[in-house]
C-alpha cells in the first residue's frame, strides 16, 4: 500500500462495523506486479475493532497497514487473492514438518505486545535491504515510522518473537479475532537462511491459532505472479478468496 494512506483524502463516512472514514482512493502503480495498476481504497475506523469485527473484516477480505484498513479494487486485474488457512485440516507437508521441529530445537520463541526499540528496527532494516524488499511509503525505517506500521492498529494485536541464544532473530506481527489470526507482517534475520524463519513463524502462529480454539490464519494476499508471496500456497489446505468468494485449495497450485 503506499504513501497515500498518510495524505489528505477525500474524507467520506462509510457505513458499517464500526463506520470508517474513506482517507485515500485513487489509482496508482501496483506494489506488487510491474505495470499492473492499483486501487486500494484506505479506511479509518471511528473506533477500535473488536475481535468478532475483526473476523468479519478478514472474512471481507480486509488487510491493514497500521490502523488502517484496505482492500484491493484493481479496475483491470484480480491478480491479489487474500489467503488463509484452515487450522482443522491444516496438514504439513514433510519439509514443513521438518522446518518446525528444527525451530522448536534451536528458537526460544516469546509472545507479547507489538512494541518498537532500536533492536526491531535493525533488524527490519535488514531483512528489507538484503531480500530486496520495497515498502515504498516508509522509506528508512525510523522510530515512528515503525509504530505507525507495526504497532498502531486498530483492534487488538501481538507480536510473536524469535531468539536464537538470545538475540532477536525475528518478528511476527499478528492481529487477533475470536475464531480467527492474521499474520500482519513477518521480519526476521536474512542470514539465518538454513532456519527458514518465515516459514517457521507462520507454523507457530498456526499452533497459537490451534491452541487457542481458533480455526483460521489469515496470510494476507496471495499473487501468484510475485516471487515473495508464492510461498503462502505452500500451507495446505488453504482457502483464496476470488471474486468475492472463499475457494478451497488442496493443491499449491489449485
Amino acid at each position: 500500500m503506499s504513501d497515500s494512506s498518510h495524505r489528505p483524502g477525500p474524507l467520506r463516512l462509510l457505513p458499517g462495523s464500526p463506520p470508517a472514514v474513506l482517507v485515500a482512493d485513487s489509482t496508482e502503480p501496483c506494489p506488487y506486479l510491474e505495470g499492473e495498476a492499483a486501487r486500494m481504497p484506505v479506511r479509518l475506523p471511528l473506533r477500535p475493532l473488536t475481535n468478532g469485527e475483526t473476523d468479519r473484516h478478514l472474512e471481507a477480505g480486509d488487510r491493514r497497514h497500521g490502523r488502517f484498513l484496505y482492500r484491493p479494487e484493481c479496475p483491470a486485474c484480480s491478480a491479489c487473492e487474500a489467503l488463509r488457512i484452515d487450522l482443522d485440516a491444516f496438514a504439513p507437508s514433510r519439509s514443513l514438518r521438518r522446518t518446525e521441529r528444527r525451530g522448536d530445537r534451536e528458537l526460544e520463541v516469546e509472545i507479547g505486545p507489538p512494541r518498537v526499540d532500536a533492536e526491531r528496527i535493525a533488524l527490519f532494516e535488514r531483512h528489507k535491504t538484503r531480500r530486496g524488499l520495497e515498502i515504498r511509503d516508509l522509506g528508512p525505517m525510523k522510530p515512528d515510522a515503525y509504530a505507525r506500521f507495526l504497532v498502531d492498529r486498530p483492534g487488538e494485536a501481538a507480536e510473536l518473537r524469535l531468539r536464537l541464544d538470545d538475540r532477536l532473530v525475528g518478528v511476527a506481527v499478528t492481529d487477533l479475532g475470536e475464531t480467527s489470526l492474521s499474520a500482519v507482517y513477518t521480519y526476521f534475520d536474512p542470514d539465518l537462511p538454513g532456519h527458514s524463519l518465515g516459514t517457521y513463524a507462520i507454523l507457530r502462529q498456526a499452533r497459537w491459532g490451534r491452541e487457542t480454539g481458533r480455526r483460521w490464519l489469515y496470510l494476507g494476499l496471495y499473487v501468484a505472479r510475485n516471487r515473495h508471496m508464492r510461498y503462502k500456497a505452500r500451507f495446505l489446505p488453504h482457502e483464496r478468496r476470488i471474486d468475492g468468494l472463499w475457494r478451497r485449495s488442496e493443491t499449491a497450485g489449485g
